[in-house]
Formats: structure tokens, C-alpha cells, sequence
């Protein structure tokens, strides 16, 4: 089998992949939940190379997460569920009608606000329509279509989000930083009490009211926290490296020493540094 850009391939080859008897051993014992860990990794992976600017990474990576749909769906089909081509069709299908603006009779005629406002709608159209086919009722509460086994900040975000559609949110940024400062004097308590559950939820209301400073600085909490990975990274690599220069390794420098070197790092990434 030749390597091919038609996504026909990619489906052939997950179905070999597949075939009981002449598949891969692996691959035939894989389900929906073992494979799961797997697709969050990969979404991962492509953020990492979007956050590094490697491009050449992103296609490779792409192309992972685009396996696992491909995967996700070969074992729908093995059960009787659906297969690629109904994924396919279902989200061209969600893409043209929640576009009316881009593909229906108001082509180009909505603002930005008017978009936003059309695409609510047509969502909580969507999971009315959902209830009634599966004869449940609505799900209760204007939360409850928030994903719940999404990453920790991607739904705090999209918590945060919800509740702003009906105004329950800062109308300022510095109130949000109000609302940090808050939370750390909280911790401080805590750490003082020396309640470990305590410091633990404490710390976890500091996490939230970070996003939502992200959020309202326009930052994705996710993108922005990868970026200090990065950051964190280049600047103990520095102390490593002058450590390395002095003759020295990283257990054998003193707290106060390393804690130097990473301010030299620091101040050599400053604007006003020459």
C-alpha cells in the first residue's frame, strides 16, 4: 500500500489495521477508551508545535490527530454506529448551519455581534433537537452543556464563558486581579491553619480566577501557561549551561546561585537589554 494525499488511504489503512487476522495485533485490541488517552495526547502535541511556530511539526502532528478520528470512527463502523463518512457529513452538515451568514440567504449581511448572537441560537436549537430524538428532557441549567471531560483550564474557560452570556461576570480586568489578590491572601490563611484539603480547594479558586483573567486579557489560558513552559525551560537551560562554563553541576550550586543565573537569563530576554 502506497502513502496517498485522498483520505480515502488513511481510511483503507485503519481498516487493514483493523482486519481480524491479518491486522496488527495492537490495533485489534484497542477500544474507544484505550485510544481516548491517546487523542487528548495528540491535540496536545499540536498545540505544543502551534505554541514553538514549527510547522513542519504541525503537519506531522496534524496528521496524528487526524489518525485518531480516523480510528474513533473504524470502530464505530465495526460496530454498526456510524463510519468516517457520516463524521464527515455530520460536521460539514453543523459547519453550513451554523454559517447562515456564509452560506444562507444572509450571506454577508450579519455584524460580528449579530454572528455570535445566530450561533447561540442555532446551538441551543441543536441540543433541543438532540433532547427529542433521544425523548429525554433538557438538560437542567445553563451550565449543564459544558463539557465535563474537557482539560481543567479549557473548562474553567468555557465555565467562566457560559455564565458571561447572562452578564454574571467582571466588567473590568483589574477586578479580576482584585479577585486574585484575594485568593492569595485565602492560601495565606490556609497555609496558616496548615489544612491541607483547605489549601488544596484554595488554590484551586486561585487557579480559576487566573483563567478568567486570561480570559479577559484575551489570552488562552492553555496557549499562555504553554508559553512559560517554554520560557521556564530556555531560562533553567541557561543555568545549566554558565553552571557547565564555571565547571559546576546543577547539584552542586547553592540555591542562591542558581537563583542568579536565572535572573541573568531574565534580564538578557528584556526589551532593553543590548
Amino acid at each position: 500500500m502506497t502513502p496517498s494525499k485522498d483520505i480515502a488511504r488513511l481510511v483503507e489503512i485503519m481498516a487493514a489495521l483493523r482486519t481480524p487476522g491479518t491486522g496488527c495485533p495492537w490495533d485489534l485490541e484497542q477500544t474507544f477508551a484505550t485510544i481516548a488517552p491517546y487523542t487528548i495526547e495528540e491535540a496536545y502535541e499540536v498545540a505544543d508545535a502551534i505554541t514553538r511556530g514549527d510547522l513542519v511539526d504541525l503537519k506531522d502532528e496534524l496528521g496524528d490527530l487526524l489518525l485518531q478520528v480516523v480510528y474513533h470512527a473504524r470502530m464505530a463502523e465495526e460496530d454498526g454506529a456510524f463510519a468516517f463518512g457520516d463524521v464527515v457529513e455530520a460536521i460539514t452538515a453543523k459547519m453550513i448551519r451554523r454559517h447562515p451568514h456564509v452560506f444562507g440567504d444572509k450571506a454577508g449581511t450579519l455584524t460580528p455581534e449579530e454572528v455570535k448572537g445566530a450561533w447561540e441560537r442555532i446551538k441551543q436549537e441543536e441540543k433541543a433537537e438532540r433532547a427529542a430524538r433521544k425523548r429525554i428532557a433538557e438538560e437542567p441549567g445553563l451550565l449543564a452543556s459544558v463539557k465535563g471531560g474537557q482539560p481543567a483550564l479549557k473548562r474553567a474557560l468555557d465555565l467562566q464563558r457560559k455564565a458571561s452570556t447572562v452578564g454574571f461576570d467582571w466588567n473590568d480586568p483589574r477586578a479580576v486581579l482584585a479577585k486574585i489578590r484575594e485568593e492569595a491572601d485565602e492560601i495565606e490563611a490556609a497555609l496558616d491553619d496548615g489544612d491541607n484539603a483547605h489549601i488544596a480547594a484554595e488554590t484551586g479558586d486561585l487557579l480559576f480566577a487566573v483563567v478568567n483573567l486570561a480570559r479577559h486579557a484575551g489570552a488562552d489560558p492553555e496557549m499562555a501557561l504553554r508559553a512559560a513552559h517554554t520560557k521556564f525551560e530556555r531560562r533553567f537551560a541557561h543555568i545549566e549551561r554558565a553552571l557547565a562554563a564555571r565547571g559546576r553541576t546543577l547539584t552542586e550550586a547553592t540555591l542562591a546561585e542558581m537563583d542568579a543565573l536565572w535572573n541573568e537569563a531574565k534580564a538578557s530576554e528584556s526589551p532593553t537589554a543590548s
